[in-house]
Order: C-alpha cells, then sequence, then structure tokens
C-alpha cells in the first residue's frame, strides 16, 4: 500500500488521516510491552467515514485496529494496519432512557464522564477499571471490563443491551435481543446479517459443539472470564438453552477486541447509584496466605469492593508524591491487605453490616489490623489501589513488572490453592511475584520482574505464561479475566479451550470478518507473544549524554521508558488534577505525557544523528508542552516531561541554534534589569501601540497580550524603615526576592515584608535569579551557571537553619526541583530544597505551631477563591495557601477546580500559542472567575497566572501574601 493511496482515502474523509512517524510511532504501543510501527492512523468524524475507512481496508488487504483510549495490557490496540482512534470524534452521549434506565453513546465517550453525566439522574455505569477516568466505552466493551465493582454489578457484558456496528462488507446492522420469532426472522434472506444467524444457528445447535463448549470454556461461576469469543454465554437463552432469556449476539461481540464488527453506538443498563452510606475496612496481614485465606469467608458478606494489595505495590506508593498521601491507614508493614467496602441505605443498616463483617474477620484471627475507614478517606484509598498499576513502573532500571499472567481468574473455592502453586512456579523462575486487584471475584493480577530488552527475559516470558497457561487449564480458570486477550494471550486460547472450539472461533470469525481486516491477530490465527516487543532485544544501548543530571532514572532514555503506557495523561479537564493541560485542549495524543515520553523514548533510539535530539517530531511533540509539571506528580510512574522538555531543548538548539525570542524571554531579567534604571520611558515604550506592537511583532509575542509593567525599587531601605516600626519576637527569615519580585512584582514584595515584620519575624533579603527563564527556554549552561553560584548561598541559610522563602513558585520551587539536577553537589541540594519554602508553607507551619493567631487579623467578612499556581500543585500543595487565608476568623476561604491556567511563563505570550492559552484557560478556570461575584477575592500567587486572569476575565487576583497584608490590624 503506497502514500498516494492513504492520501487518496484521508482526503474522501470528513475526519483525518495522517501516516508521518511522529503520529505512527505515537499509535505504535499501548499499555502492554507491544509495539507494531501502523501503516497510518485515522481519526474518522462520522459513519460514512468509518465505511470508507473499511472499503480500503478490504480492498486493499490491510488491517484495521480500533482505538479508544490506548490502555489495553495485552497489546490489543497495536497492528501495522490502519489504527482507527474514534476517541476524539465519536465522544457524544446520543440519549437517555431515564425510565428503562438505559443510555446510549457512541464508543468514545468516557467512563467517569458518562457517570458525571448520569449522576443527577440517580444513575451510574457499573464497571468500574482502574482507568476509569480515561477509558472509554467502547474500550470497555471490547475487552469485556470488570473492575473493583463487578462484585456486586456485574461486568461489562452484563450491562450491553445493543450495539450499533458496520461489518466488513459496510452493511450496518444493529445487534439486540431477539425473541425467538425475532431470531427465525433475522436468518431469512442473502444479506450478511442473515447469514451470520443462520451459521451461529447452525453452529450453536450442534449438541457435540455444545458439549464441548460446556466441558472446556472456564467455569461458569467465574464471572471474568473472557477467553476467546463468548460462546458459553450464547449457550444461556431459549433458542440453544433451557433458559428463559432472549438471545442477544452482544454477548459475543463484548470482549471480542474488534475483531468481528466496528461499533458506532451502544446502548448500556445503567443501575441505580449506590447507596449513600458506606464504610471500608482494612484488613491487614503478616503473609500473603493469610489474606487468601480470609477472600472466601469475607466474600458471604454483600461487599461492593474486595480489592488485594501487596507489599511491592504498597513500597511503590512510598516514593509517589501524589500517593504518599493516600497511605495514611496503612498500619506497619503489611505482606498483603484486603480493602474490603459495604454500603447501606441508611447509618444502622451500615453498621449492622460492620459488625457481621467484623465478627467474619475476627474469627479468622488472621489480620492484626483492621481500621475502618469512612467518607473521603475511602476514596483516598481507593485512588491508592487504582495507581497501582502505573506505580509498578516507578522501578528504576530495566525490570519491570510485565503484564502477561496479570488477568488469570478462577473460581473463588480453588483461589488459595491456585496461588499456592502459582508460586512454586514463580519461585521455579527465581521471581518474587507482585499481587494486586479483584480478590473477591478471584481474579489476582499476577506479574512478573522481567528485563524485556535481554532475550533470556524473552525466554522466561513464555516459558511463564505458557505454565501459568496451563496452571489456569488445571483449575478451568479463566487466562483473560477483564484485560482480554491481545497479543499476549491469544496463543494460548488452543491450550484453554481445546482445539475443537478453537475452531469454532475461526469459523465465527470468518462468517463475521472473511477478509480478516478487523483487528487480525488478536483471539484467533494469533501473533507470537514473545515478538514485536516494545525493544529491540539485545541491543546497546545509546549512551546519551545530558547536562541534566538524570541518575535517578539511570539516564534521559529510561526515565522516558517510566512511561508504561496506562494513558492516566489522557483524562480531560472534567477529572481531577492538571495533566497534561494542553491534551485537555487538544485531544491529541501527542500531547500527552505519554505522547511525549514515547516519542523521546522512540527517536532517541531509533536515529544515526549524532545529535539524537536534533529532530523535528520531538520538536513538534514538545511543543505544546507547558512544563506545568503536572505529570511529575499525577503520572503514577513520575515521568517528568518539563524537565524532558527542558533538557531537549537545550540539545536541539545546540544543534540548530537559539532564536532571538528565546534569547529575549531567557534573558528576560537582563532586560528588566536595564529597563528598571528607566523605567518611566520602558513602560511607555511597552504601552506605545506603534512601538510596543512593533516590538511584539519583531519578537513573535501575541498582540493581544500586554507587556508586564517595569519597576525600579529598593528593597533594602524599604525594610529598614518598617523594621524599626516593629518588634523582632521571632525568629529570622530570609525573604527571597526573586526575578520576577525584584522588576514586575514589586508590591508584592513590599506586602510580604509587612507580613513578615509586622509578624514579628526578622527579615533578611536574598536577592537572586533561580533561573527559571533559562529553564523553560531549554538554556541550561546558563541555569547551571547560576545554580553554582546560587547553592553555596543559599547552602549558607541551610545549615544555619534559617528558612528562605519565596513569594513566585516558578522561582522558589526551583531550588527545591531542578537544582538537584544542575550540581553534582547532591547534598548540597538536597539541604538547600529541604530548607526553601513557598511563604504560604512557612507560614501555614508557623500558623500550626501556634506562633500566629487570629488576633492578629482582621473580623471583617471575606470571600476568597483560590487558584494554585501548577508547580505549587506539584512540588508542594494547595492547602497550605488554604490554610494560611483562612486564619482570619471570618474569611471564607474556598480552592477553584481551575487545572492550568494555560500562560505558564512565557507560552502564553508567544504569538502561535496565544490561542490555545487561552482555550486552556477557557476550559475551568474562567468561566469559575465569571460566575463570582465583584466582591470576591481572588487569590492566585503565580505571577503568569495572574495575568492569565486578568487577561482572561478582566479580573484582577492578588497573591495570597496581598491578602493577609491587607488583613493585618
Amino acid at each position: 500500500m503506497n502514500k498516494i493511496s492513504l492520501k487518496t482515502l484521508g482526503d474522501s474523509l470528513e475526519g483525518q488521516l495522517r501516516s508521518d512517524s511522529l503520529t505512527n510511532t505515537l499509535y505504535a504501543t499501548d499499555a502492554s510491552v507491544y509495539r507494531k510501527i501502523p501503516s497510518a492512523v485515522a481519526f474518522p468524524k462520522t459513519d460514512d467515514d468509518l465505511k470508507k475507512i473499511i472499503r480500503f481496508a478490504k480492498e486493499n488487504s490491510i488491517g484495521l485496529i480500533p482505538r479508544t483510549a490506548g490502555t489495553s495490557l495485552a497489546g490489543q490496540c497495536v497492528g501495522d494496519g490502519i489504527v482507527v482512534d474514534v476517541s476524539k470524534h465519536f465522544t457524544k452521549i446520543i440519549g437517555l432512557d431515564t425510565d428503562r434506565k438505559q443510555v446510549t453513546v457512541q464508543p468514545g465517550v468516557i467512563r467517569d464522564e458518562l457517570n458525571q453525566y448520569l449522576e443527577p439522574h440517580g444513575l451510574f455505569f457499573g464497571p468500574n477499571t482502574s482507568t476509569s477516568n480515561r477509558c472509554m466505552i467502547g474500550g470497555m466493551v471490547g475487552n469485556n471490563s470488570s473492575g473493583t465493582t463487578s462484585i456486586q454489578y456485574g461486568v461489562t457484558r452484563d450491562k450491553v443491551i445493543s450495539m450499533k456496528t458496520i461489518l466488513s462488507n459496510g452493511e450496518e446492522v444493529t445487534f439486540k435481543a431477539l425473541t425467538q420469532e425475532e431470531f427465525m426472522a433475522k436468518m431469512v434472506g442473502d444479506s450478511v446479517e442473515a447469514s451470520l444467524y443462520q451459521n451461529m444457528y447452525k453452529e450453536l445447535s450442534n449438541s457435540s459443539i455444545k458439549s464441548e463448549i460446556e466441558t472446556e470454556f472456564p467455569k461458569p461461576t467465574i464471572h471474568r472470564r473472557n477467553t476467546g469469543y463468548a460462546v458459553d454465554e450464547l449457550l444461556k437463552n431459549n433458542i440453544f438453552g433451557s433458559a428463559p432469556d432472549n438471545i442477544n449476539l452482544c454477548q459475543l461481540l463484548s470482549g471480542s477486541e474488534g475483531t468481528l464488527a466496528f461499533t458506532t453506538e451502544i446502548t448500556l443498563q445503567l443501575d441505580d447509584v449506590p447507596p449513600p452510606f458506606s464504610a471500608m475496612v482494612v484488613t491487614h496481614y503478616k503473609s500473603l496466605e493469610d489474606c487468601l485465606s480470609d477472600v472466601a469467608p469475607v466474600m458471604q458478606h454483600p461487599l461492593h469492593l474486595c480489592e488485594m494489595m501487596d507489599r511491592v505495590i504498597l513500597d511503590c506508593t512510598k516514593n509517589n508524591k501524589q500517593q504518599l498521601a493516600n497511605r495514611f491507614f496503612v498500619v506497619g508493614d503489611p505482606a498483603a491487605l484486603l480493602m474490603l467496602e459495604v454500603k447501606a441505605h441508611s447509618q444502622e443498616e451500615l453498621n449492622q453490616q460492620l459488625t457481621a463483617l467484623e465478627t467474619t474477620i475476627g474469627k479468622s484471627g488472621l489480620s492484626y489490623a483492621n481500621p475502618i475507614l469512612k467518607g473521603e478517606n475511602i476514596n483516598k484509598a481507593i485512588e491508592l489501589r487504582k495507581a497501582g498499576l502505573g506505580l509498578l513502573g516507578n522501578m528504576v532500571g530495566d525490570r519491570k513488572a510485565v503484564a502477561c499472567i496479570e488477568d488469570t481468574a478462577v473460581a473463588l473455592e480453588d483461589l488459595k490453592d491456585f496461588i499456592g502453586e502459582f508460586t512454586k512456579i514463580m519461585k521455579g523462575y527465581d521471581q518474587e511475584a507482585v499481587y494486586y486487584a479483584h480478590a473477591g471475584a478471584g481474579e489476582l493480577h499476577l506479574r512478573p520482574i522481567l528485563n524485556l530488552k535481554q532475550s533470556a527475559d524473552v525466554a522466561m516470558f513464555r516459558g511463564i505464561t505458557t505454565d501459568v497457561a496451563k496452571l489456569t487449564k488445571k483449575y478451568n480458570g479463566s487466562f483473560s479475566g477483564e484485560h482480554g486477550d491481545g497479543i499476549v494471550r491469544a496463543e494460548f486460547i488452543p491450550l484453554m479451550i481445546g482445539q475443537k472450539n478453537y475452531k469454532l472461533l475461526k469459523r465465527i470469525k470468518t462468517y463475521f470478518d472473511p477478509s480478516n481486516i478487523f483487528n487480525p491477530g488478536k483471539i484467533v490465527d494469533a501473533y507470537p507473544m514473545d515478538e514485536s516487543l516494545r525493544y529491540v532485544i539485545d541491543r546497546e544501548e545509546p549512551q546519551i549524554k545530558t547536562l541534566l543530571d538524570f541518575s535517578d532514572s539511570e539516564g534521559i532514555l529510561k526515565a522516558a521508558e517510566k512511561c508504561n503506557g496506562s494513558g492516566d495523561c489522557r483524562k480531560t479537564h472534567h477529572m481531577k488534577g492538571a495533566m497534561c493541560p494542553s491534551y485537555h485542549a487538544t485531544k491529541n495524543e501527542k500531547d500527552t505525557t505519554r505522547g511525549r515520553a514515547n516519542a523521546l523514548r522512540e527517536f532517541l533510539t531509533v536515529t544515526d544523528k549524532k545529535n539524537r535530539f536534533d529532530q523535528s517530531e520531538l520538536k513538534e511533540v514538545f511543543d505544546l508542552c507547558l512544563s506545568c509539571k503536572a505529570c511529575a506528580s499525577e503520572c503514577p510512574s513520575n515521568v517528568d516531561v518539563a524537565t524532558l522538555k527542558a533538557e531537549f531543548l537545550y540539545q536541539y538548539q545546540e544543534a540548530n541554534g537559539y532564536s532571538l525570542r528565546s534569547k529575549l524571554f531567557a534573558h528576560n531579567t537582563r532586560l528588566n534589569r536595564l529597563g528598571s534604571t528607566v523605567a518611566g520611558l520602558t513602560n511607555a515604550v511597552y504601552e506605545s501601540k506603534t512601538l510596543g506592537g512593533w516590538l511584539k511583532n519583531s519578537a513573535g509575542v501575541a498582540a493581544e497580550r500586554s507587556f508586564p509593567k517595569i519597576y525600579s525599587f529598593n528593597f533594602d531601605k524599604y525594610l529598614s524603615s518598617v523594621e524599626k516600626e516593629h518588634n523582632k519576637e521571632k525568629n529570622k527569615v530570609v525573604l527571597y526576592i526573586d526575578e520576577f519580585t525584584k522588576y514586575l512584582d514589586i508590591d508584592l514584595g513590599r506586602d510580604a515584608i509587612d507580613v513578615l515584620t509586622r509578624l514579628g519575624y526578622a527579615v533578611q533579603l536574598y536577592y537572586a535569579e533561580s533561573g527559571r527563564t533559562y529553564l523553560s527556554k531549554g538554556f541550561l549552561k546558563q541555569a547551571q551557571k547560576l545554580a553554582k553560584k546560587n547553592i553555596p548561598e543559599l547552602k549558607v541559610f541551610a545549615e544555619a537553619k534559617i528558612p528562605v522563602v519565596g513569594l513566585e513558585p516558578s522561582a522558589i520551587l526551583t531550588f527545591r526541583d531542578e537544582y538537584k539536577r544542575l550540581t553534582d553537589d547532591a547534598e548540597a541540594a538536597r539541604l538547600i530544597g529541604a530548607n526553601a519554602f513557598l511563604i504560604e508553607e512557612f507560614l501555614a507551619k508557623e500558623i500550626q505551631l501556634g506562633h500566629i493567631s487570629p488576633s492578629q487579623f482582621t473580623r471583617e467578612h471575606r470571600q476568597i477563591k483560590i487558584h494554585g499556581h501548577c508547580h505549587q500543585k506539584a512540588l508542594s500543595n494547595q492547602k497550605v495557601t488554604f490554610d494560611m487565608l483562612n486564619l482570619p476568623e471570618n474569611y471564607t476561604v474556598s480552592i477553584i477546580s481551575s487545572g492550568c491556567c494555560g500562560m505558564a511563563g512565557s507560552f502564553g505570550y508567544e504569538k502561535e500559542h496565544y490561542d490555545i492559552s487561552m482555550q486552556i484557560g477557557e476550559l475551568k478556570l474562567f468561566p469559575s472567575i465569571r460566575k463570582l461575584p465583584q466582591q470576591v477575592i481572588i487569590a492566585a500567587n503565580g505571577t503568569s497566572c495572574r495575568h492569565q486572569i486578568y487577561d482572561g476575565t478582566q479580573r484582577k487576583a492578588k497573591h495570597p501574601v496581598t491578602i493577609l497584608k491587607e488583613a493585618l490590624v
């Protein structure tokens, strides 16, 4: 297939078709260990687009790989044909029938966003995967997803009422429940649909085929089973079995991984929202065996959740900034724990359930601690469990927890024995496995730790998978519980269900897809499970020299490889958090943390260029990164793209030169210093339509932006004047006057001096340029020079235990973050990082210690809304600002759920980035602010944030310290 024919197809679509190297690279992987470079990626807008793509695939004998969020663990979303991404345009909720409790959606609707839509109606979609804030209904149907709630609400297959599909010949067919009469009527005619019903009737009416299915398929008591096509489910109706239910081929399509038809609409059965009263008992165990022994007894209770985590997962959470706070309930160092949630319609009923559950737990006596969680604490514990998959990617180096046998499900009565034999298998491979997930459903996610860059471990990859497949078959379990067969397990389907049943599956595939265009290599005629891996085996890795220190990840390449593809960065602005602001606006894979990490990994390794960073694809993928650092804390694998981008920019510009605009922004402090000597003239030029407009145009600055005013101010003189008026009752503190405060936000510096001195602190001023402007533009040599100058000075304060407090988060937090990568004096970097505080952090701590009291502040009523700086959210927390502003007794303070403001320093000033900068602001922040009455005070501690808020809403925001100063009496 040539580029001309692809272009012809692309030109005929309302959507897009791309086949450039960057796009193909981004879609070569999912959350599995596999990598296949596709021929192209399609982004269809309409059903007609899909029909054209299907016709093209059939004519050119090329496969179509359906994809939504791309979080598949088994390799379902990779292939060398055309990837068809419906996540961008097939995202509509088509209709809701509250009487029937049914909703119809397109496949690109996100599970959690669907439930946000349903919540006002008292309904929700039950199946709940760990990826629920970004996974999409189409993918959930394709994999027959289950999640934590399956023990109460069932799996996705149970909820599918009907599916509107396009068959391989372009025929539109809706599958739904049919009576005997309707089924027989469907068999009449010569359409592809009619032939499907004819062939299914012929196959499943055969008593020997039915007997073979009943004998060889996994135990029917195992609710999570996705081995091959669910023909065993098709026997449970009034046509092929004794059950009274009508037949519905949606049961076959659910879990078929897009290999039978292309789905365009799905109608789902909903449930009433869960009971409002809930509690979680977390049982702690000294051994895995004790933990597993308790599963069957506790499952006698009506649990809504029965999840397990082992020590390996729990230890991973110790090193994750975001999840560290969610460990609050962990007592001691358990080998494993169970999270048992009960729900009720009243407190009395809840107490009864808790008492009964505690009695059962007490009878076994196996757990050593059983804390009870309620309210928001339950959600924190669930978030910790959800993060488990991504956290495994935090392992430094090439050895990773590999998804291959992580989807086994057995009957509850077999669980303990199965795990016992499984452990013996793993010991035979000198493996300590990772255990976590859905114990109550008989499914544990079991992962060996392997280095799939080495042939010996790839052989072990196959060996372990084969042995565990045989063990699963021994217990008549399901090798694919909820993650699907994909590449990693499809090869073992004949073993799991027998050759006769496997031949039946092949025939079914042919009935639906005779040209084999729908996701080939999955389910039947499988790709080998140990080929097409993400990494080239036994290849000598390139030694990539960097200016920044990436030794904590064993180099920049492994820092990028920490991304395992789980796709947490694909959550939209409707979810909590700020990662990734540009993706929120564009919905393009290249604008995710995953996309950037994958591109960097690929282009650093697959190139013959001397400067491996000198590639236009990398320039494109990093272009819209705002360096917000949300990924540094929100990504479970802590893939810090802002730091990766800084190194890339440096390396790329070293090869291609530094633009005038980059130089102007990077050296902005030097220019401000010069401008401040003639501040009046400088500001007059900036405000002039002619001269200011010429400057903007010459520098590539958006015409809509205004230059910040420049000032000259003597902070030392001001400090001397106010110190005379106040006693120094408290300890010494160093106020860091950063480059932004010194020349742009002088009022803020003055306010900080007022607050600290009037509260009785002995203030010392420290002037230094943090290097933030250099870091943001990739001028790493200049940033390093500043760091080396500042570190000895800052070290003096740290050793004397005099806290250094700063006003601009992006400046003061540089000492805590990037300085450790800019110096080879690790101990000094650690000391100064631990001694550098946002002024809110410092004052919040002083309030907590009782050194500052409400009596020092006004009793007037004020309402304050806080927008937090992205670096504060990533490297500190917003609560310190909240706590500080809550000090005045009658101040009502709340935090705006705002994500990123979209300015990001110079980013929002750049002409080509202005529109997306404002688009990001419009997603959450601007609408939230426009709703506020004028008397509400808006707090924003970032200088860029305050400028963005004004440009987007014409409202003036104040730094929290200014608000606190105005409250002093």
